[in-house]
């Protein structure tokens, strides 16, 4: 393949089975966009589950594609490095945000433990009315029997209200989450286009604007007030941080809320409408959208892969890693394995199992969203169900261009009532 980023056209012309299994790249951002990743990945996990790419523009690197060998190194922080960060590509130098999925233990842990809080079994209770009555609105709101692009009115939209109840973020300007999480991973490190001058810019502003907060918020009681700047501003393990760490812990807490649901949100409803068999039976037994939902972030996996950096020569299936190699999990090729995951490519809502899947990871660093995610999803679509026939897709997805984010730009529908 190639070391710099080919273009749509270019790699809607490769043959995932004839290209030499030693120049695939699938970090290459259009394979996603154009969605001819599967067939790349499907041939590494038969001929090279442990497979190195010497030539790309992040550099050389491993990918790790079978769901038994990503979940050991998932496991593995004492041989599997996140320090300086969890993108192929590496940050900027003089602009470097840490976070604490960017650290190992002990400093990861208590960074994390300040924030835990706002998913605790308590928070997750009082958020569900929050949740299911903004989705009630959204949903009440849509153009029926008009097209429209579901990523924006729905998807975005029910995250970024969410986004801005957990961070007690001023109502009226929730969209600008929306923007910074958007700047945050159309960064090169992930194969966006962004130029990296205006993404300081806006970063920046974020900074500014959550600066403010914190310290507006450092007088308030905590055990009143349970949003995200509260913690962070009272926690010793991140009351004091640097400006550029608090920026880097915000950034993870704004993606991690935002991108990974909003776009589970809009696959859902694609798969849905790629196996109408799957919608039939979900009609007819709404019951099932609790199984449904992990089904869905399963299928869609939000988030294509993490990065760590090899602290130890390591063998991984057969394979050793030397001490400095990158080494990618792509949890979007282990969610397709036909090893683990019975007829991985097929949407099936009645699956059994269906949290045996990799997308929130595994070990210390598993999303600590994970059942806000589910909830999320569980609701929109018990409030879908409620109102709507059909969520009846018109045109193909416009995917977005990025290794990291597995995401959509557009996706038209139109609604029909029951």
């Amino acid at each position: 393949m190639s070391e710099i980023f080919l273009s749509e056209d270019e790699v809607s012309k490769l043959d995932p089975w004839s290209v030499p299994i030693d120049e695939i790249d699938v970090s290459q951002p259009n394979l996603f966009k154009t969605n001819a990743h599967f067939a790349f990945f499907e041939r590494l996990r038969k001929e090279a589950p442990v497979h190195y790419c010497k030539d790309s523009v992040f550099g050389p690197f491993w990918s790790i594609t079978r769901f038994n060998d990503i979940m050991s190194v998932d496991k593995d922080h004492h041989n599997f490095s996140s320090v300086g960060g969890v993108s192929l590509g590496d940050r900027p130098s003089d602009f470097y945000t840490p976070n604490f999925i960017s650290l190992d233990p002990p400093e990861h842990d208590g960074q994390r433990m300040a924030v835990t809080g706002v998913v605790a079994p308590t928070n997750l209770a009082a958020l569900e009315t929050v949740i299911r009555e903004r989705a009630a609105k959204i949903l009440d709101d849509l153009p029926v029997g008009e097209t429209f692009n579901w990523v924006d009115k729905v998807s975005i939209e029910l995250t970024t209200q969410m986004l801005a109840a957990i961070f007690d973020f001023p109502f009226e300007e929730r969209r600008k989450l929306t923007y910074w999480s958007d700047l945050a991973t159309s960064t090169v490190a992930t194969g966006g286009s962004m130029p990296e001058e205006s993404r300081r810019e806006g970063l920046m502003e974020c900074l500014e604007v959550f600066t403010q907060l914190k310290r507006e918020r450092e007088s308030r009681d905590p055990a009143k007030h349970n949003d995200l700047v509260t913690m962070m501003a009272h926690s010793p393990a991140t009351k004091d941080m640097d400006p550029m760490e608090y920026l880097g812990n915000l950034i993870l807490l704004i993606v991690g809320g935002n991108d990974t649901t909003r776009n589970s949100i809009s696959g859902g409803v694609l798969a849905l409408n790629q196996f109408p068999e799957e919608y039939d039976k979900l009609r007819a037994n709404p019951s099932l959208i609790r199984n449904m939902v992990p089904e869905i972030i399963r299928w869609q996996t939000p988030l294509s892969y993490m990065r760590r950096r090899c602290l130890n020569d390591t063998v991984v299936n057969g394979q050793t890693i030397k001490a400095g190699d990158k080494v990618a999990m792509w949890y979007c090729s282990g969610n397709r394995d036909e090893r683990v995951i019975d007829n991985p490519d097929a949407f099936i809502i009645d699956r059994k199992q269906p949290r045996h899947h990799l997308a929130f990871g595994f070990g210390i660093h598993r999303c600590m969203g994970n059942r806000l995610a589910e909830m999320q999803l569980r609701i929109i679509w018990e409030e879908i169900l409620a109102r709507f026939s059909r969520v009846e897709v018109v045109a193909e997805p416009v995917r977005v261009a990025s290794n990291f984010v597995k995401g959509y730009e557009e996706l038209l529908v139109v609604v029909h009532r029951k």
